[in-house]
């Protein structure tokens, strides 16, 4: 173990816990809407589920949230899990046999990726949001075909060509799957996703939805018909064989889905985006990864180089952490700066100025 942490010291990839966020700016986290902030009281519910779901854990509680999660999301069903991790290596491997296909875009999420290796399918991965390449690799498949995409990505903040991925899908007969773990909260009017957003609900055989970004809590929920969720009840390990979400955690599920559907809140996060998005001088512009989403990219190559921004930024006050290789490819190194709905006009022009003023200073490139 000694030997596997110098190794990475010495390549400069060391993974260290970062200062809390404290009194900074917080232009880190994935509180979109800012709903990790509210403290109603939730005194009345349990901080344990003392159980599975299968044996002590499950409460009237976890059913009504699942009936209220499947509403929102205009699915016929709901199933939750204590995390968007848990769920996607729950439901890949208890659905998919190995004798399958699965095509999966390769920026997919480390957790996806990890329920991909549980299936001991055969796997290809297409070039990221590219319809060509997936023909290519559907056309190929054998056995039964899935197609495993995210709505929003993490790192790039972009959004998956969904309309002709599932008009592909269709044409293939492949199971489209898809984590709408950015886009929970973010897409659509009310913060249904991308899937929602786009009318896409009968042409997607299954979606997670997590509730860890957006919602400000914790866990997720596999979307789909009543017949999936039967399925896992009986097969996906990580429901059967781990504790249920706790009622206090339910409760502010259920509270921030309330907030969603009845407030102006995703309009409001819509608003600090197109905000950044209009105010951001040309010398960060070049920089960013096209995207209308809270999370905007700014590339800035070398995990060296990366690192000295995020911390030229931290000493002024900012929460902003820098994404090194290997967690995205060499050469797309970045920083990483997520939009809420409580960052300020000033706020956001604090972080571009000071963005501008870095790559004057280091590049001489900055235009006012």
């Amino acid at each position: 173990m000694e030997g596997a942490l110098e190794k990475r010291r010495r390549a400069g990839l060391l993974r260290a816990l970062p200062e809390p966020i404290g009194g900074k700016l917080d232009f880190c986290s994935n509180d979109y809407l800012g709903l990790a902030r509210s403290t109603p009281d939730y005194s009345e519910q349990s901080p344990g589920a003392t159980g599975s779901r299968l044996i002590s854990g499950n409460s009237s509680l976890a059913e009504e949230v699942e009936r209220l999660i499947a509403a929102f999301h205009r699915a016929e069903a709901a199933l939750l899990f204590p995390s968007g991790y848990s769920a996607n290596i729950g439901l890949l491997p208890a659905v998919v046999s190995r004798q399958d296909t699965i095509v999966y875009d390769k920026l997919l999420h480390a957790s996806l990726r990890d329920g991909i290796k549980l299936t001991q399918a055969r796997a290809f991965g297409f070039a990221h949001n590219n319809i060509n390449d997936l023909a290519k690799k559907l056309a190929v498949a054998e056995g039964e075909k899935w197609v495993i995409v995210e709505s929003v990505y993490s790192m790039d903040g972009d959004q998956a060509p969904l309309v002709d991925m599932a008009s592909l899908c269709k044409e293939y007969g492949a199971n489209l799957i898809v984590d709408e773990a950015h886009g929970t909260g973010v897409m659509g009017d009310r913060g249904e996703g991308l899937v929602c957003a786009l009318g896409l609900e009968d042409l997607v055989w299954a979606r997670i939805h997590t509730f860890g970004k957006a919602v400000g809590g914790h866990g997720a929920a596999v979307l789909g018909s009543q017949l999936l969720k039967n399925y896992l009840v009986n097969f996906a390990r990580s429901f059967i064989y781990t504790t249920a979400i706790p009622p206090i955690s339910l409760a502010h599920i259920s509270l921030a889905y309330g907030r969603m559907a009845e407030t102006d809140i995703v309009q409001v996060l819509h608003e600090r985006v197109q905000y950044f998005l209009k105010q951001c001088p040309d010398s960060v512009r070049r920089r960013l990864i096209p995207s209308t989403t809270p999370i905007q990219a700014v590339l800035c190559p070398g995990n060296t180089e990366v690192k000295a921004l995020a911390q030229s930024l931290q000493r002024s006050g900012m929460a902003v952490l820098p994404i090194r290789y290997p967690t995205v490819p060499r050469g797309q190194e970045r920083l990483r700066i997520c939009l809420h709905t409580f960052n300020t006009d000033e706020e956001i022009d604090q972080i571009l100025f000071a963005l501008s003023r870095y790559f004057e200073k280091h590049t001489g490139r900055y235009t006012a």
